[in-house]
């Protein structure tokens, strides 16, 4: 018997009415007296004595009612627990993440989108960017965030926002007591750099080259945390996007350069398997860091002229 059939048998029990228990199921009058027939050619018993007004229940009729009730009470209690586990893994979402992209700020957003979304679960990864694409491609992270995303067979790639390159130099350096610097400055600069084989060495690379500026670079690391700790206890610079630096920058242990003549932008931008559809929350928390990636940014960005031109670095 399915389980409709039983609730339908209850609910005629229940309210003692064949109408009423019809409408409560969506079913017509004759649906549902049919149902308690079909009941008691299944079984070979009668369930509801209807010679009589109002109809009453066999002794058949009432066991088979208390067991009913059991049984569509722990059917709903089995449908609660099978949605509630789907909804508990609809709101766990894995993120891989380059490690430039929020490490100073990403922890608010995550509170903020707790706050809205309280049965959220949301784990984040800090990785080198071809391990983020790993992940991603092997669906073992919801989605990934990277600097310039592309699309490619496997993924899809979503923007996200800009972010201005800067100078960055220990307050003692000379050039920190500049307002703004073109690229030129750094001309015989050491410099702490990216790894190489990372998109934005490549970028920064070429930007020295078209302007035949020549710099000795001393250490190279996959990491701007890493990058940071160095300029900080070094003579020598490094050009990162400014969003990264803006806690060392408050505490005073580095000083922040906007490029005048030229502007460095690092895209962000997410990436997720094009064969696969996002979640719930995954979605959401897509949605809501492109809304506030304009806010964030300007809350954390050294002023800047809009008269520069602007060149994409990754």
């Amino acid at each position: 018997m399915h389980i409709k059939s039983l609730r339908i048998f209850c609910d005629i029990v229940k309210q003692r009415s064949f109408s009423k228990a019809a409408d409560a199921n969506g079913v017509s009058q004759s649906n549902a007296s049919q149902v308690v027939h079909h009941l008691e050619e299944h079984l070979g018993v009668q369930l509801i004595d209807r010679s009589r007004r109002p109809f009453v229940l066999t002794g058949e009729g009432e066991r088979y009612f208390e067991g009913c009730l059991k049984l569509t009470s722990q059917y709903d209690a089995l449908e609660r627990d099978v949605r509630s586990l789907h909804d508990a893994e609809e709101a766990r979402i894995t993120i891989a993440s380059i490690y430039s992209a929020g490490l100073a700020h990403m922890s608010q957003h995550l509170r903020d989108f707790s706050g809205q979304y309280p049965n959220s679960d949301i784990r984040l990864e800090y990785l080198h960017p071809d391990r983020v694409i790993e992940l991603v491609e092997s669906d073992q992270a919801d989605f990934g965030i990277t600097s310039y995303p592309e699309d490619s067979r496997v993924l899809a790639a979503v923007p996200w926002r800009m972010e201005p390159m800067v100078i960055v130099a220990a307050p003692s350096h000379p050039i920190a007591g500049r307002e703004r610097a073109p690229l030129e400055a750094l001309r015989g600069e050491t410099l702490v750099g990216f790894q190489k084989g990372l998109r934005i060495r490549e970028e920064i690379d070429r930007e020295f080259d078209l302007r035949s500026v020549e710099v000795a670079v001393q250490f190279e690391f996959d990491n701007i945390e890493t990058i940071k700790r160095a300029v900080e206890v070094s003579s020598s610079v490094s050009i990162l996007p400014a969003p990264t630096v803006t806690r060392e920058v408050a505490a005073g242990t580095l000083v922040a350069i906007p490029l005048s003549g030229q502007k460095f932008s690092r895209p962000l931008g997410f990436v997720y398997r094009r064969d696969r559809e996002m979640s719930v929350t995954a979605r959401r928390f897509i949605e809501y860091l492109q809304r506030h990636a304009d806010d964030d940014l300007e809350s954390r960005l050294p002023h800047s002229s809009s008269s520069r031109t602007q060149t994409v670095v990754a």
